[in-house]
């Protein structure tokens, strides 16, 4: 069996081509993967794009429906698309 040198060189291009290809398998399992119905207050944030004291807002205001479990806030993305598409300022054109 004939003898190979591995090049710390080597092993960085194998490292770089494997962690390219971990990213990518990740990316295809989000995109297949159904999304979570239950949201926590930061992924809320993140869905509206709001800050934390709009989204205390309309918990406060009962705009948006809220769970309390155990402490921890929840909210159910259906219900939260639902009220977004309820309150569209424009309706959508059919073409």
């Amino acid at each position: 069996m004939p003898t190979s040198i591995v090049t710390t060189e080597d092993l960085e291009k194998f490292q770089q081509e494997l962690l390219g290809e971990i990213g990518r398998l990740l990316d295809e399992r989000k995109k297949l993967a159904k999304p979570k119905n239950w949201l926590r207050s930061t992924e809320v944030m993140d869905h509206l794009k709001i800050s934390h004291a709009t989204l205390q807002n309309l918990r406060n205001n009962r705009t948006i429906p809220s769970y309390k479990i155990e402490g921890l806030i929840y909210y159910d993305r259906e219900e939260i698309d639902a009220i977004i598409a309820e309150n569209r300022l424009f309706p959508i054109i059919q073409q």
